[in-house]
């Protein structure tokens, strides 16, 4: 997997938008939409990490779309990383730093040069690589210190992995607006990128020039919101480095994939999403 720098040689830059972004005692406070968060700053980069941007998807959330963050009371500190998403340790070349494992990962981390909260900068969001299995937007390969160094509001992502992020199910089809199941990793990438879209201009960041990047599973998900409906007007530009859902295997169709998932539940002697759903997460 490449580091997130090698990214510079593609990225644009571009211009409006709106901000809001002081200093309290050294530290940056940012207004967003949710509420006050209050980062840390280095060598004039400030960092906020470990914002939430969407409800813990926990208990009856499980398995369920991304549901849009609660607002809080106060300011909140944002100065560490979030836990990362329940995963196995698959690969040797992953080092985290985030605060854990848990279910309750849907969290961002943002990187800005931003001063005054009004420069409009370019955005870049990345999804980090991992084969949808493994991975945390706290991995030193994609700290974005080195993008806002060259002006740039940088953004990683946590999203749901493994059995967490990708069951379907029958029943889960059922309680599915949309009558399908199994992309929840997805679909909390597509909340992730309506939260920044909302926001960003309150870090210094332009939200009409967001561009979405990953490797490896990254890129196999920027594949896929480029072609989503779901994720349109939400970014304005797209790179994916080594993988496509356009060449890549076929996709599973859900019956198969349902199938899969009663098997799995079967394994456990979960015979159905209530059950699944009261297993503790280690299990």
């Amino acid at each position: 997997m490449k580091p997130i720098a090698i990214l510079l040689c593609f990225f644009l830059c571009a211009t409006t938008a709106f901000a809001q972004l002081t200093q309290d005692n050294s530290l940056p406070t940012v207004k967003t939409a949710n509420g006050l968060v209050q980062g840390t700053q280095a060598s004039g980069i400030s960092m906020f990490k470990g914002i939430p941007y969407a409800q813990p998807p926990v208990g009856e959330l499980r398995w369920k779309e991304p549901q849009p963050v609660k607002n809080w009371e106060g300011t909140r500190r944002a100065d560490h990383f979030a836990a990362r998403a329940m995963q196995l340790p698959v690969f040797s070349d992953m080092q985290f730093r985030s605060d854990g494992m848990s279910e309750d990962c849907l969290y961002l981390n943002i990187w800005t040069p931003a001063k005054t909260g009004k420069e409009e900068l370019p955005v870049l969001v990345y999804f980090y690589g991992g084969g949808y299995v493994g991975g945390d937007g706290s991995e030193y390969r994609y700290d974005g210190e080195s993008m806002a160094r060259r002006g740039i509001v940088a953004v990683t992502i946590n999203y749901r992995l493994g059995v967490f992020g990708f069951l379907a199910h029958p029943d889960l089809t059922r309680e599915s607006a949309h009558h399908a199941s199994g992309n929840y990793g997805l679909l909390d990438q597509t909340e992730a990128l309506r939260w920044v879209h909302k926001n960003i201009a309150a870090f210094g960041g332009n939200p009409d020039h967001i561009t979405i990047a990953g490797e490896s599973a990254g890129s196999f998900s920027v594949s896929a919101q480029v072609a989503s409906p779901l994720s349109r007007n939400l970014f304005a530009a797209a790179i994916g480095e080594s993988g496509s859902l356009m060449n890549f295997r076929p996709t599973t169709p859900l019956a198969e994939a349902e199938k899969k998932g009663l098997r799995f539940g079967d394994s456990l002697g979960a015979h159905s999403i209530r059950d699944l759903r009261a297993l503790p997460a280690e299990q």
